[in-house]
């Protein structure tokens, strides 16, 4: 059986993207589960290849088109010698992560890779650059010609989408719509039965105002938004709830009892996410219906660039979850054809054993 093909955009060449997909992929065992397609640079990828100080081989090539089994895959994205300036935001390292980055989603939406895992960029240097979107999730929607998609935060016990994503906190009011809430519950329920295996799952949705707006006392988002749309979608046969307050939510642990919650914002689902599963969590566009992106939640740590310190249990997370969700949806497309054929439960015993090996 042909090995699914999971491309990685290089990101910020300045920041620690490049170490942890060098430190990632020096995993042997990993070229058993699928082929690595590398978006960047030979030059780049062996500038930091020497300072982790791994053994690390990989193929040059001009397009996934192209690909060589069983071997990592670099695809030149440009030929040109770039200065490297670790740990500093600059205009040339956010042209060349956009390069990367275009030709990775280009390809991936042409159906030569599978999915792809991008490495952190930083919206300093892109906006340097020229980039005129707030991030990664905002541009793969736009060139994958999706609708709409949704920004979800993913670990092994919490999964988070948000209503509104990188928008300043003043915006979000004004932005939080009764029909946005809802085509975001609709994609989050849709992407948790094709994307995660869940036959019926569980919603929790937050309120926006401290105490879910104290019935209009703190805000009337809660009454004029957020409850319409919850009992629109329930109507749809969506299991649903709240709005819940959000402090209490996540200090008594009732996320323990959803499969999945909806944040009305960035920090409000960021916090205790990163609180809760910094070391393991994956930043999924959900919503894609072409494409698989994933990216782990951290940044471009300037701060330790180059110095041998990153840590990459995120990125190897955000690998392993694009190959599991790559796996669910040819397993529910199959049964949809094949109403009669079991679903198997999601296994994710592959990067335990590489782990513990």
């Amino acid at each position: 059986m042909e090995l699914p093909k999971i491309g990685i955009s290089i990101g910020d060449i300045n920041g620690i993207g490049p170490e942890v997909i060098i430190k990632t992929l020096s995993d042997k065992k990993l070229l058993d589960y699928c082929v690595p397609v590398i978006y960047g640079s030979s030059k780049i990828v062996s500038y930091h290849k020497n300072i982790v100080g791994t053994e690390f081989q990989f193929v040059p090539i001009r397009s996934a088109e192209r690909i060589t089994p069983e071997r990592i895959n670099v695809v030149n994205c440009w030929n040109e010698v770039v200065n490297i300036t670790l740990g500093k935001a600059t205009e040339e390292g956010g042209q060349y992560a956009f390069k990367a980055l275009e030709m990775a989603v280009g390809e991936l939406k042409a159906g030569f890779i599978d999915a792809l895992v991008t490495a952190p960029i930083s919206k300093e240097a892109m906006q340097m650059a020229g980039f005129p979107f707030p991030g990664h999730t905002e541009y793969i929607t736009q060139a994958m010609s999706a609708s709409d998609s949704l920004m979800m935060m993913v670990s092994e016990s919490l999964r988070i989408g948000l209503a509104t994503s990188h928008i300043p906190l003043r915006q979000v009011p004004e932005a939080l719509t009764k029909d946005l809430l809802m085509k975001k519950i609709q994609i989050f329920h849709e992407t948790m039965q094709i994307d995660f295996g869940y036959d019926r799952p569980t919603i929790a949705v937050l309120g926006l105002n401290p105490h879910a707006g104290e019935n209009g006392m703190l805000g009337n988002e809660e009454e004029q938004i957020i409850r319409p749309a919850i009992i629109e979608c329930k109507k749809k046969g969506i299991l649903v709830n709240g709005p819940f307050p959000a402090d209490g939510f996540f200090g008594a642990g009732q996320y323990h009892k959803y499969d999945g919650i909806i944040a009305m914002y960035h920090d409000q689902g960021l916090i205790p996410f990163k609180a809760l599963s910094f070391d393991t969590g994956v930043n999924y566009t959900a919503g894609l219906a072409k494409g698989i992106r994933t990216s782990p939640d951290h940044g471009t740590a300037f701060d330790i660039a180059g110095k041998n310190e990153a840590d990459p249990s995120s990125f190897r997370h955000a690998l392993f979850l694009a190959l599991d969700i790559l796996r669910n949806r040819r397993q529910y497309f199959e049964m949809r054809a094949n109403p009669l054929r079991k679903r198997e439960k999601p296994a994710e015993v592959e990067e335990n054993q590489i782990i513990e090996e």
